[in-house]
């Protein structure tokens, strides 16, 4: 599992932005049964960016914590179905997941207003995101059980606590 991070904003830097995406993105693919045959792009920015981004691609001009955008649609056929699992037959090369882009100000906010590590919620969004990667969403009622569900258990799988307990 490779991950490219780009570092646009440098509070980034302290974090250790590269560390906690390697383990997050790695769990997540070992979780579901994934090879080590993929690459992901993570860019790490400020809510002025992931604010343009936003609107760019989703028409929310505003900032939020994660963005993702998986390489290919892989999502499930009906609410509440895993989606396909794409597996390379023999890659020359990394297969690209996707992109991810993480917004400082809105995690740093985030996990002090919900009282968590900065770290341990960069975490999850990493996971998160790299879910949405593989076609994972929260859209209906069930895919966001389904979703929220692998989540709790690989973060688990990391020592890290369930995100959603109050």
């Amino acid at each position: 599992m490779t991950v490219d991070v780009i570092v646009e904003d440098a509070r980034w830097d302290p974090a250790g932005l590269e560390a906690l995406a390697a383990t997050a993105c790695a769990a997540t693919m070992a979780h579901l049964g994934y090879g080590t045959d993929w690459e992901v792009g993570l860019l790490a920015c400020d809510d002025a960016r992931i604010a343009v981004l936003n609107g760019e691609f989703r028409a929310k001009g505003q900032p939020t914590n994660v963005l993702s955008w998986p390489a290919e649609d892989r999502a499930a056929a009906a609410p509440g179905q895993s989606p396909a699992k794409a597996q390379p037959d023999v890659p020359a090369e990394p297969l690209e997941l996707g992109d991810i882009a993480i917004a400082f100000d809105t995690c740093q906010r985030e996990a002090a207003e919900q009282g968590k590590e900065f770290a341990t919620h960069v975490t999850h969004l990493l996971v998160h995101a790299t879910l949405h990667l593989l076609g994972y969403d929260h859209i209906d009622d069930k895919d966001a059980a389904l979703m929220e569900g692998l989540e709790v258990e690989i973060l688990g799988n990391l020592g890290i606590s369930d995100p959603y307990e109050a």
